[in-house]
């Protein structure tokens, strides 16, 4: 395959990923904000939407009032924010455009109706009107563009490169998560009595990764932070977990490999490696803010291997 279509692929894929983990935060992150709580905790709560995206000084720059209605617009509206929703998924549709010829005709339909629905839905102030339907909206489109793709590619390589493009998202996704909620505590272990705010905050980490329901089969107990991060790091069957998204690059890896990947493949292996066989404990012992920057500085040089190796190197 060439550089430059299974740089498309690539990428085609993984805007798509990054436009559904922004409307999951963000709908949870209001949710949240209809709670009884200080405005400061409030206020605190949307610059956190800005932390994990690492965009606020960009936000700060162009909007100097700083409300929630000024977040929302610049992470979901905002053209000049490459990572708001409306920039995610118009670089999805023209990543899709230019690698036409590799999908099928129902992958090529999706990606464009996509961008051609959120057009009239920016018209007609969706987002302004109802927040919520908005996001379950972005939700959908993107299940359906991974339940298509998967239904009617062809599994070679190009679906590859289309998968391992999602699971780096979702996994730097869920590391940026997880780091924002427990930076302040920064591994310490949870409070003895925690109240009803709290319980929620823990719930909103896990409703915007779907992973409540999950969350109460396997350990069928009060959410407590601890499980919360095992759930999300080290459970090979959660699949937005940290565990699950390696596992999937590193066999996404063993599929595509050539002459020049292998240092990226035993990299890719290690750090599954280390997430197969890694215990919370250990884990929150040495800091888990810590723990969180190391992961998103090795996804981070994945997917500057994985550019280098078999992408057309360019900046996105």
């Amino acid at each position: 395959m060439l550089s430059r279509t299974a740089d498309n692929l690539f990428w085609m894929c993984r805007y798509m990923e990054r436009a559904e983990n922004t409307a999951r935060m963000l709908d949870v992150n209001l949710q949240m904000s209809l709670l009884p709580q200080e405005p400061a905790a409030r206020e605190a709560s949307w610059r956190a939407v800005l932390a994990i995206s690492e965009l606020q000084g960009r936000f700060d720059a162009a909007y100097p009032g700083g409300t929630p209605q000024e977040i929302l617009h610049f992470m979901v509206h905002d053209a000049d924010n490459p990572s708001s929703i409306r920039s995610c998924l118009y670089a999805a549709r023209e990543n899709a455009r230019a690698v036409r010829g590799s999908l099928t005709t129902e992958v090529w339909e999706t990606y464009n109706t996509i961008w051609l629905e959120l057009q009239r839905h920016q018209r007609g102030g969706l987002l302004e009107h109802n927040a919520g339907e908005f996001f379950e909206w972005v939700k959908l489109r993107s299940h359906l563009a991974r339940g298509v793709t998967i239904g009617t590619m062809l599994e070679d390589d190009a679906l590859t490169f289309l998968r391992l493009g999602m699971h780096l998202e979702r996994a730097d996704n869920t590391a940026r998560l997880l780091d924002v909620k427990f930076h302040e505590r920064d591994g310490a272990p949870p409070a003895e009595h925690e109240g009803v705010g709290e319980f929620y905050r823990w719930w909103a980490i896990l409703g915007s990764v779907s992973g409540f329901e999950i969350y109460r089969k396997v350990y069928r107990d009060v959410i407590a932070p601890e499980r919360v991060a095992e759930l999300l790091i080290l459970r090979g069957d959660m699949p937005r977990s940290l565990l699950a998204s390696v596992r999937a690059v590193s066999k996404d890896l063993a599929r595509i490999s050539n002459a020049r990947s292998k240092e990226t493949e035993r990299l890719a292996g290690l750090l599954r490696a280390e997430l197969e066989y890694g215990r919370v404990e250990d884990i929150l012992q040495a800091g888990l803010h810590q723990y969180l920057e190391r992961f998103l500085a090795r996804i981070n040089d994945l997917g500057n291997r994985i550019a280098r190796d078999f992408l057309v190197p360019l900046a996105h």
